[in-house]
C-alpha cells in the first residue's frame, strides 16, 4: 500500500489506510506500506519523526517504511507542488526490494498514485488506486492560490495513475463522473465507501460538557478535523459574531488555524481545541449540541469529508453548510441525520443551529438517525469486506502464490494525501 497518510495520524485518510493494512496483515498477508512522515492535520512533522530521512517500523504486523518529504505550513499551488515533488523524488529512489502481488494506493496523493502505477507496471501486477479526493478538482474548487494552473497538472497526474489501473475504487459515487473524465473505463470503477473508524460515545454527556467548560444553557456548535481552505470555516466565526449566545468550538488543526484565530480575536464565544484523543473523541462530539460540516460554495465533486462517519456515530445532529448538489450533501440526506444550509451563509447556518437548540427533542431525534445509518451502511467489517472483494477481483480471485506471498500487499517502490 502506498499512502502518505498513516498512523499515528488519527484524522483524515490515515485511519482508513491504517485499518485496511492492519486488516490484511491480520488475515495472514505480508503487508507493507510506504508512507510519509506523520504531519496531518497540523501540517507539521510530529516531533518523534523530525530530522529522520527514512524510518522503518512495524505497527500491528504491518511493515511501514516512512520517507521524508517537504511539509508546507501554508498552502498554495506552488507549495503543494513542492510537497508532491518531494514525495515523488524520494519514492523513486527508495530501496524497496521484492515483487508485489498487487499495489494499492490511497489518493489524493498525486505522487503516491504515480509511483504506485509505476511499480505495478514494472512488476506487471495489478494497481488498485482508491480515490479519496480528486486533486485536480480540488485545486480548481478549494480556493488555493494558483489553483487554476495547478488543476491542469494535477489532472494529468491523476490520469496517469488511474487510466492503467486494474480497478479504481472511489469512496462515493459522486466521484464517478470525474474519474470517467480522466479516461477510466466506467466498467473498472467500484464504489468502496469509507467506514466508521471510531467507537460510539460512552461517557456521560453532562460530565463531558462540565469538563470542557460548556454551559448547559449555551448551544455548542462543534467542528472537528482539518482547518483548511476548502472547509471555509470563516462561516462559523461569522455566525459566532452574529450571535454571542452560541459557542463555536473548532477542534483540530490545519494550515488555516492561525488565520481563523486572528479572525476570531476578541470573540469570547469561539474556542479552539487540539484534536481529541481516540479514547475521548466521540465523547466530545456527543457533548456538543450541533456538529458542523462546512465547505466553500465552489466545492462540489472533489471531496466527501471523512468526519461525517464520526459525526453520525456520535448521535448528534449535523448542520451542513455545503453546496446542495455535492457528495457531502448527498451523504447527509442519505443518513437523515442533519440539515442542509447554503454554503458561506452565516445567517442561514445560525438559523439552523438556533432551530435545533430551541427544539432539543427534534434535535435528538435527528441525531439518532446517525448511529442507525452507521450500523446499516458504514460498519467496519462491511467496509473492509468491500476492499477484500476489490483486491480479490483485481487478482482474478486467485490467492497469492507461494513464491509471492511475502509481498501480497506491498508497495514495491513508491510513496504517497491531504484528506479532509
Amino acid at each position: 500500500m502506498v499512502s502518505t497518510n498513516y498512523a499515528p495520524e488519527v484524522t483524515g485518510i490515515g485511519p482508513y489506510a491504517t485499518q485496511l493494512a492492519e486488516h490484511w496483515a491480520a488475515s495472514g498477508a505480508a503487508t507493507r506500506v510506504l508512507a510519509g512522515m506523520p504531519h496531518y492535520p497540523a501540517w507539521r512533522v510530529e516531533a518523534a519523526y523530525r530530522g529522520a530521512w527514512r524510518r522503518r517500523e512495524t505497527r500491528q504486523g504491518v511493515d511501514v517504511l516512512r520517507l521524508r518529504h517537504y511539509v508546507p505550513s501554508r498552502q498554495s499551488a506552488l507549495r503543494r507542488a513542492l510537497f508532491e515533488a518531494s514525495v515523488l523524488a524520494h519514492g523513486t529512489v527508495a530501496p524497496l526490494p521484492g515483487r508485489p502481488d498487487a499495489v494499492v494506493s490511497q489518493m489524493p496523493s498525486l505522487a503516491g498514485g504515480v509511483l504506485a502505477a509505476r511499480i505495478a507496471r514494472r512488476h506487471r501486477v495489478p494497481h488498485i488506486p482508491v480515490v479519496q479526493d480528486l486533486m485536480g478538482a480540488a485545486a480548481a474548487q478549494s480556493g488555493i492560490r494558483g489553483g487554476g494552473r495547478a488543476a491542469t497538472v494535477a489532472a494529468a497526474a491523476e490520469r496517469y495513475a488511474l487510466r492503467g489501473a486494474a480497478l479504481v475504487g472511489v469512496i462515493h459515487e459522486s466521484f464517478v463522473p470525474g474519474v470517467k473524465a480522466l479516461g477510466v473505463d466506467p466498467g473498472r470503477i467500484r464504489t468502496v465507501p469509507n467506514w466508521t473508524h471510531v467507537q460510539g460515545p460512552t461517557a456521560d454527556r453532562a460530565a463531558t460538557r462540565a469538563r470542557l467548560g460548556w454551559d448547559e444553557g449555551t448551544p455548542v456548535v462543534l467542528h472537528s478535523g482539518n482547518m483548511g481552505l476548502k472547509q471555509g470555516l470563516d462561516v462559523l466565526v461569522a455566525a459566532a459574531r452574529l450571535d454571542p449566545g452560541i459557542r463555536v468550538v473548532l477542534m483540530g488543526d490545519g494550515n488555516q488555524r492561525a488565520a481563523l484565530g486572528e479572525s476570531a480575536r476578541g470573540l469570547a464565544n469561539v474556542d479552539f481545541l487540539p484534536p481529541a484523543g481516540a479514547g475521548e473523541f466521540t465523547d466530545v462530539l456527543a457533548a456538543a449540541d450541533v456538529l458542523a460540516v462546512t465547505q466553500r460554495a465552489s466545492v462540489l465533486d472533489m471531496s466527501v469529508p471523512s468526519k461525517l462517519t464520526s459525526y453520525f456515530t456520535s448521535g448528534r445532529p449535523v448542520v451542513a453548510s455545503v453546496a446542495g448538489q455535492g457528495g457531502t450533501a448527498d451523504e447527509v440526506r442519505r443518513a437523515g441525520a442533519g440539515v442542509l444550509v447554503a454554503p458561506e451563509d452565516p445567517a442561514a447556518l445560525l438559523a439552523a443551529v438556533r432551530a435545533l437548540a430551541d427544539d432539543p427533542a427534534a434535535a435528538d431525534a435527528l441525531g439518532a438517525h446517525g448511529p442507525r445509518y452507521v450500523a446499516e451502511h458504514l460498519g467496519r467489517e462491511a467496509g473492509l469486506a468491500r476492499f477484500d472483494a476489490l483486491l480479490a477481483e483485481a487478482l482474478g480471485d486467485a490467492p497469492p502464490t507461494t513464491a509471492h506471498r511475502d509481498a501480497s500487499v506491498r508497495p514495491g517502490d513508491a510513496q504517497g494525501g491531504t484528506g479532509q
